[in-house]
């Protein structure tokens, strides 16, 4: 099973035949090994040699190209999990979701809406998921963050957690303590945000 998550996880290279990008960027080159010690690696926006996705980027590695403006490319998954899946890359590189900048974040999600309704009629789909593994434990292994739309059927068993049995929340004290400890940091957050005028609002019970 760890064989086969890192398997498809490790898939979003190239794949073995088919057109090469019809369009090429000039950006930056970067490395998003997930070996790597952090402090060898540039700073965040800032691009590596042999990181996949920006060398599909700068056509130096070829992918089928679904969408592109200048924030953003989707490409095919090339060891797909459902006919159409597909990734969201930002063309700048980010190796986390939490290192990439709102703004980026933003243009990539407000593109999800128009690429999935397109990738669902073509491939004759009624759903899908969105994806972001962010972190090792999470699944993460291309440290170039990345959305995935994996277009779904009924019955399709795509995910086993989909058949385990899902515990109601404790409203216990645990729970409050919990809240209260996501909305602390919250409120860290949005005080070291503050400056760049960024509003929020959290509730408090």
């Amino acid at each position: 099973m760890e064989s086969r998550r890192l398997a498809i996880l490790c898939s979003h290279i190239r794949p073995s035949s088919g057109p090469a990008p019809t369009r090429q960027f000039s950006v930056s080159k970067s490395n998003c090994d997930a070996g790597l010690d952090t402090n060898e690696q540039p700073s965040e926006g800032s691009h590596r040699n042999d990181c996949v996705f920006c060398k599909i980027i700068t056509g130096e590695s070829p992918a089928f190209k679904l969408y592109e403006d200048d924030v953003c490319l989707c490409i095919l998954d090339t060891n797909p999990l459902s006919r159409g899946h597909s990734l969201i890359i930002p063309k700048s590189h980010f190796s986390s979701l939490r290192a990439t900048p709102p703004a980026v974040v933003a243009a990539m999600c407000s593109k999800v809406p128009f690429i999935s309704s397109a990738i669902m009629q073509a491939t004759g789909s009624d759903s899908f998921n969105l994806l972001v593994n962010n972190g090792t434990a999470a699944g993460q292994v291309i440290f170039h963050t990345h959305i995935h739309i994996i277009p779904r059927r009924a019955l399709d068993c795509l995910w086993a957690s989909e058949s385990l049995r899902r515990r109601p929340l404790n409203k216990d004290q645990e729970a409050s303590r919990l809240a209260d400890r996501v909305r602390e940091q919250l409120s860290l957050s949005y005080n070291s945000e503050d400056s760049k005028g960024e509003g929020s609002s959290l509730t408090e019970n």
